[in-house]
């Protein structure tokens, strides 16, 4: 029994992987899921539908029709609407440098520090809009790609946004482990340290 069960969890790692691949790896959570392989894992697992994805449209929902052996459907609205490729702009004459864009950026496309001037790498950004709602100014807009100077013609590779969403998960995990270090030693400090 046990045989069968781990062939069928391969074979379900093995369909998330291939689904996962076919995702355009935004990262956008507008699927309902913190990202793209929880997504594609989820569809493995025959727990969601195939038509979540508005980057990916109704071209990625045929993809994953034809791998799934799903029926194709039309995209779900209440996860937003497929359009053409977008880019976050940030108003400098409104940013106040408050670095709240910064972490939720799942591809790091947004470059700046406390209390300076943000911007947007244009060949970077995903068009996920995870940036706007912290923003407490609103100095950040969408616009089509076609519309901003020096944009690309194209969107990100996938697999590049991808590689870019691990190493933006590896430091955050990485800088939460340093400050749960630091401040566990400054605890263990200020225990032994004589009244």
């Amino acid at each position: 029994m046990r045989d069968v069960s781990d062939a069928s969890a391969a074979r379900e790692a093995e369909l998330a992987a291939a689904i996962d691949a076919l995702l355009p790896q935004t990262q956008c959570t507008r699927c309902g899921f913190a990202a793209c392989r929880p997504y594609a894992e989820a569809i493995a697992r025959g727990e969601t539908a195939i038509n979540h994805c508005p980057p990916g449209g109704a071209a990625l929902i045929d993809a994953l029709a034809r791998l799934t052996g799903c029926a194709p459907q039309p995209l779900d609205p209440a996860n937003g609407l497929e359009g053409p490729s977008r880019i976050a702009v940030i108003d400098e004459q409104k940013c106040i440098g408050c670095a709240k864009c910064l972490p939720p950026c799942p591809v790091d496309a947004i470059v700046g520090a406390p209390r300076l001037l943000h911007t947007v790498v244009t060949a970077l950004c995903t068009g996920c809009e995870l940036c706007i709602a912290p923003c407490p100014v609103d100095c950040i807009e969408m616009l089509p790609a076609s519309a901003v100077v020096g944009a690309p013609d194209e969107a990100p590779a996938a697999h590049l946004n991808k590689a870019r969403f691990a190493a933006h998960g590896a430091r955050i995990a990485r800088r939460t482990g340093e400050r749960a270090a630091a401040l566990a030693a400054r605890k263990r400090a200020a225990h032994e340290t004589p009244a």
